[in-house]
């Protein structure tokens, strides 16, 4: 329990933290050069990606030391899935049928490693 646990909230912030990151860089106010930089580090959505990634290290780190790292790595993976979805959804970004063909090869790979672990 404590592990599937820990995978479900290390996908959760990993895909949390990439979906702030891409909110506080796609913003087209933000101008170009050194003025878009300054303009992401007053937005929050920077801040809450940051917040996002080391949260998700210190649950990544105690994934790791419950399972052996190859899984750990393997089932990692559904962040890709789920950042493609989100990015559909939230952002509008095309899903072609060779990115969904991807989904679903890295899902049946999660699927396989979380039922053979």
């Amino acid at each position: 329990m404590l592990v599937a646990s820990l995978w479900l909230l290390n996908a959760v912030l990993g895909t949390g933290g990439q979906l702030a990151f891409k909110a506080a860089a796609g913003d087209p106010a933000a101008g170009n050069g050194l003025a878009r930089w300054k303009y992401m580090v007053q937005r929050p959505w920077l801040w809450f990606g940051i917040g996002c990634y080391v949260i998700e290290f210190m649950v990544w780190i105690a994934f790791l030391s419950l399972v052996p790292l190859s899984q750990g790595v393997l089932l990692g993976s559904i962040n890709i899935v789920a950042i493609m979805i989100a990015g559909r959804f939230l952002f509008g970004e095309k899903l072609t049928r060779l990115r969904v063909l991807g989904i679903a090869l890295v899902a049946l790979g999660v699927a396989i490693v979380g039922v053979a672990g």
